[in-house]
């Protein structure tokens, strides 16, 4: 696996402008310099947060990618802020979950704010002082939106905050998170039971475990929330009150799904990378191991999902800063791009025999990597519900469409500087 700057492959041109070809050079120079350095140091030491990587991600206003110039971002759109997600991912895909996660409630401020709150939050998380996370999972609920325990009672002008999240992206180096949590008595329908909250970490009675390593993904933290009786003023609420399934569905499709099929793709590169080098360079009869037939044939089925995930990536995104309908493209670009990074993977493990299982070298680390973009924003199961939904015609909400004005940043041409 090389950090070395690329440059974009053909088939991608037709959705990246010059712009986004800078953006792809530059990701690579840091990734190159900054984070390459640092994988092996987070690697080897799993129990510990990384956080020089988020403050140097940060101070080039990455968390910010999509947040329109007026609150200070970098008003870039999908496209950018999946070239930044995918060229990360490549060296480090932890460091590339750290900025993904915070861009997700990002999206949320962007589509329910006032205009008071984003000016109040979004330029600090341009300025790279203030990082968030989304804490909607619960230890009982799971991703299971509708059964969401963690409550918040209405006390005067404020609200008074109960409950546990887990498996929460950044939650030990995140300024704010955005909570939701249930309004209304049981037996209301969940599309006006629940509420999305800022809740600032400073806030008394919120707590945060120690961080504990997962199976990959080390050095990003992605713990649990303890909330007791937390108090937050009533314009901290985002977006109406009953409004919280809203803001976290929009969320997780329009950020959620495609940041992982990033995620997802940068890992698939990694892993062809590093496959094609080891047989390449490793003896075998009077060749290399990359000359047997049999080996060829995995190696081309690897290389064909490849294609095929990079394409669904970048060709959802791009509809989706153009403002147009494609909610399944989305859906379908996070399912399908880690299945088949996930086949790749395990192809890889074989491939490599018994060196694949040495603690050290890297191959075991994107395949543990590549498990975490299974269940977050919704399980293969959940996924293909979904399309199943667009393929009776039955999605009737399109976020995508709903949220055009906010989603085309700019309207010109694929050439477009």
């Amino acid at each position: 696996m090389s950090a070395t700057p690329t440059k974009p492959p053909p088939a991608l041109r037709p959705y990246l402008t010059t712009r986004h070809e800078l953006l792809w050079q530059e990701a690579d120079a840091f990734a190159a310099e900054y984070v390459a350095p640092r994988a092996v140091r987070m690697e080897a030491a799993p129990g510990r947060v990384e956080r020089k990587v988020a403050e140097l991600m940060a101070t080039r206003g990455w968390f910010a990618v999509t947040v329109p110039a007026v609150f200070g971002g970098l008003g870039a759109g999908h496209v950018a802020k999946t070239v930044l997600v995918h060229r990360i991912a490549r060296v480090s895909a932890a460091a590339a979950v750290i900025l993904q996660a915070t861009l997700i409630p990002v999206g949320a401020l962007l589509h329910f704010a006032t205009y008071e709150q984003k000016s109040r939050w979004l330029p600090r998380v341009a300025d790279g002082s203030l990082l968030l996370s989304i804490a909607v999972t619960e230890p009982l609920a799971g991703g299971h939106i509708g059964g969401i325990e963690t409550t918040a009672e209405r006390v005067g002008n404020e609200w008074v905050i109960t409950g546990s999240k887990i498996h929460i992206g950044n939650c030990h180096i995140a300024g704010a998170h955005l909570v939701v949590a249930r309004t209304a008595a049981a037996g209301v329908s969940t599309s006006q039971a629940l509420t999305a909250f800022m809740v600032e970490a400073d806030r008394p009675g919120l707590s945060v475990p120690d961080h504990r390593a997962g199976l990959g993904l080390h050095g990003f933290s992605a713990g649990r929330l303890d909330l007791d009786h937390v108090r937050v003023p009533d314009d901290n609420v985002v977006g109406e009150v009953g409004q919280g399934l809203a803001v976290a569905q929009s969320s997780s499709i329009l950020y959620g799904r495609p940041n992982l099929a990033a995620v997802s793709l940068g890992i698939h590169e990694a892993v062809m990378d590093t496959t094609t080098t080891r047989l390449k360079t490793r003896p075998r009869y009077r060749g290399a191991l990359s000359d047997l037939p049999v080996l060829r044939d995995r190696i081309g089925g690897m290389e064909a999902r490849l294609r095929a995930g990079r394409i669904l990536a970048y060709q959802s995104v791009h509809l989706l800063d153009q403002g147009l309908p494609c909610d399944a493209d989305l859906i379908n670009s996070k399912y399908l791009g880690h299945l088949w990074a996930m086949q790749s993977a395990q192809d890889a493990m074989e491939l490599h025999g018994a060196h694949a299982l040495d603690r050290d070298y890297v191959l075991q680390r994107l395949w543990r990597d590549i498990q975490h973009t299974y269940p977050p924003a919704g399980t293969g199961e959940v996924q293909r519900i979904r399309l199943a939904d667009a393929a009776f015609d039955e999605d009737h909400i399109q976020w995508s469409e709903r949220f055009a004005a906010e989603a085309a940043w700019a309207r010109p041409g694929p050439t477009a500087a």
